[in-house]
């Protein structure tokens, strides 16, 4: 069992969590791109996924808006711990949450997660115009390039010897249906 630093308290339905010995060695001695940047948010912790490859970059970017030049990233941590458990909807200590939101100029991620198919990336994020543009670049870039792979694997299916993949998704859609039309018509012949 870890060494509890500091218990949590139970008020109603809200329960703060056990500060315990290795989330302040996270605080100082992060393992992790997860525990580097927890303090901005719900931080990808899969390193090996799509999903963290095409939000890596938009991590160091608000990281770069939110972490002053003279402030280090583990006294954002610190305060991101005792004032809001690690969490970003529950707040432990109203001073240091404040200082934390204070500093980090409000910016957070607040979620991301894929809706309907693999590639269908939402990004929620608080910041400024240039983090959401680039948070929605992220996700058209992701869905192009999930649906152009999941196009062609289909294509390739009716027409094995495709080779190209450079073709706009317009064209690669258009394609897809005239080779399921070609399809249809063939089975309508025989029958």
């Amino acid at each position: 069992m870890e060494m509890i630093i500091t218990k949590g308290k139970k008020k109603g339905i809200i329960h703060t969590m056990h500060i315990e010995l290795s989330h302040i060695f996270a605080v100082f001695f992060p393992k992790d791109f997860h525990e580097k940047y927890r303090y901005l948010g719900s931080i990808p912790w899969n390193e090996d996924g799509t999903i963290f490859k095409a939000m890596e970059p938009l991590i160091i970017f608000m990281d770069h808006r939110a972490k002053p030049k003279w402030c280090p990233r583990w006294f954002l941590r610190f305060l991101h711990l005792f004032g809001n458990d690690n969490s970003i909807v529950r707040v432990r200590n109203r001073w240091l949450h404040n200082l934390h939101r204070r500093l980090t100029r409000g910016i957070l991620l607040v979620d991301y997660k894929t809706k309907w198919s693999e590639y269908d990336l939402r990004i929620s994020i608080y910041g400024d115009k240039q983090l959401h543009d680039l948070a929605d670049m992220i996700e058209l870039k992701v869905h192009d390039s999930g649906l152009r792979s999941e196009l062609i694997a289909s294509i390739k299916k009716l027409d094995p010897e495709f080779s190209t993949d450079w073709w706009s998704l317009d064209k690669l859609s258009k394609y897809k249906d005239l080779l399921m039309e070609n399809e249809e018509d063939e089975k309508e012949a025989k029958s």
